[in-house]
């Protein structure tokens, strides 16, 4: 008589099932208006009921965000909807929890790359026990970009250039911003390799933007300015700027329709011009990029991409708090787990308290604190990457063949 065989899978399956199960409860248990209290759901919503009356994003209105969330995910999920906001929720939430579900594998599949099977579980783990991301997962759409970002990575890690990308430009046309991590084909593969992954995408940008250009030009050329227009927000430079009120939103949705209001700040302009705050995070940029890399490429990469995500940070002139979907699967992969985890805890209390504590309760006499705590954060990450970056220990032989090692893995 045979016995029944236990059903046997690879242990983080079973860890994306509990993943899985956990967020899919939340959105079957709570309620919809609960749920998305404090994030951008309602707002989402809002514009893509636009498109009842036949008003579309980038043709009949400006969008601050590049094309693909708003045309290619927001409006079909809203049409799917029926027009109904619990439905709208739970479509939103169901296709986002997918995108978190493949940055988790992802996570696991670069961690397992460069720190071997029991690493790779424990951050999942990590990743799977935070409460921030559920807050960033029930509140905006950062899964999309969290997803192409550590999809490019990983390209690059399997010498993959073109996949790499697809991906960081797909990432840009979610947020810009991602094409900035174009920089890491140089680290990938010298300059080969930024022209493959360059070019290719560019042409996924060309792809969706010059359809929208040749349908509306003045549109889509607000659109694109809109977030480089806007008054700075919730960081240093606003302080500086004296826009301690400024939380980063927009006006009234009735301005969207005027394509001058896009690029029309609504608080003080900047004291200090981007391109000049630029010119020093770009030379500490290009000067880490060139620093002999001192461990394996399956741990540079990511650490590399890392320190380019915290320059950008403290470079950017505002702040978005679902940025730290992004940061926290790449501090897992560059830092020791415990550092990695104190930071991203950090990271986390400082940004609950100023959103939704301190802004919810229109207390912006304390953002001061807050902004100069997580500048500080963002300040000594950006160090301790650098040297994990040029100061590890010389490595040995052996060390040097699991090095070798890793990347054939990671190849194959």
């Amino acid at each position: 008589m045979r016995t029944a065989q236990p059903l046997r899978l690879a242990p983080v399956w079973w860890t994306l099932l509990a993943f899985l199960s956990a967020r899919l409860m939340i959105l079957m248990i709570w309620p919809a208006e609960q749920l998305t209290h404090y994030g951008d759901y309602h707002f989402f919503f809002r514009l893509a009921a636009l498109s009842e009356i036949g008003h579309w994003p980038f043709v009949h209105y400006w969008s601050e965000y590049p094309p693909l969330f708003p045309l290619l995910v927001n409006l079909p999920l809203y049409w799917l909807s029926g027009g109904v906001f619990k439905n709208y929720v739970v479509l939103l939430g169901i296709t986002l929890l997918a995108c978190e579900v493949g940055c988790l594998y992802l996570l696991y599949s670069l961690a397992r790359a460069g720190y071997g099977q029991a690493r790779a579980l424990r951050s999942v783990w990590i990743y799977a026990a935070l409460y921030v991301p559920v807050f960033i997962w029930l509140g905006t759409f950062e899964a999309l970009v969290s997803l192409f970002v550590l999809g490019g990575i990983g390209a690059w890690l399997r010498r993959r250039d073109g996949l790499a990308g697809l991906c960081l430009g797909l990432g840009a046309m979610t947020k810009l911003w991602p094409l900035g991590l174009l920089a890491l084909a140089w680290r990938a593969g010298g300059w080969r390799s930024v022209w493959r992954s360059g070019l290719v995408a560019l042409s996924v940008c060309l792809v969706f933007l010059a359809p929208l250009y040749i349908l509306s030009p003045e549109f889509t050329v607000a659109s694109l300015l809109a977030q480089a227009s806007k008054s700075s927000w919730q960081t240093v430079w606003a302080l500086l700027d004296g826009n301690l009120s400024n939380t980063g939103n927009f006006g009234p949705l009735i301005e969207r329709f005027s394509p001058t209001r896009a690029t029309a700040p609504l608080y003080h302009p900047s004291r200090v011009p981007a391109w000049l705050t630029l010119l020093p995070f770009a030379a500490i940029a290009v000067f880490a990029l060139t620093r002999q890399p001192a461990q394996c490429v399956a741990r540079d990469i990511p650490t590399m991409a890392a320190l380019l995500v915290m320059l950008f940070f403290l470079w950017s002139k505002g702040w978005s708090p679902q940025w730290q979907l992004v940061a926290i699967p790449l501090l897992l992969l560059a830092l020791p787990w415990e550092r990695a985890v104190l930071f991203i805890v950090v990271l986390g209390l400082i940004n609950a308290l100023e959103w939704p504590v301190i802004l919810s309760r229109g207390l912006t006499s304390l953002l001061p604190i807050t902004i100069g705590l997580r500048t500080l954060v963002l300040a000594v990450l950006t160090w301790e990457l650098y040297q994990r970056l040029t100061s590890s220990p010389p490595r040995t032989k052996l060390a040097v063949a699991q090095g070798t090692n890793l990347e054939s893995k990671v190849r194959a």
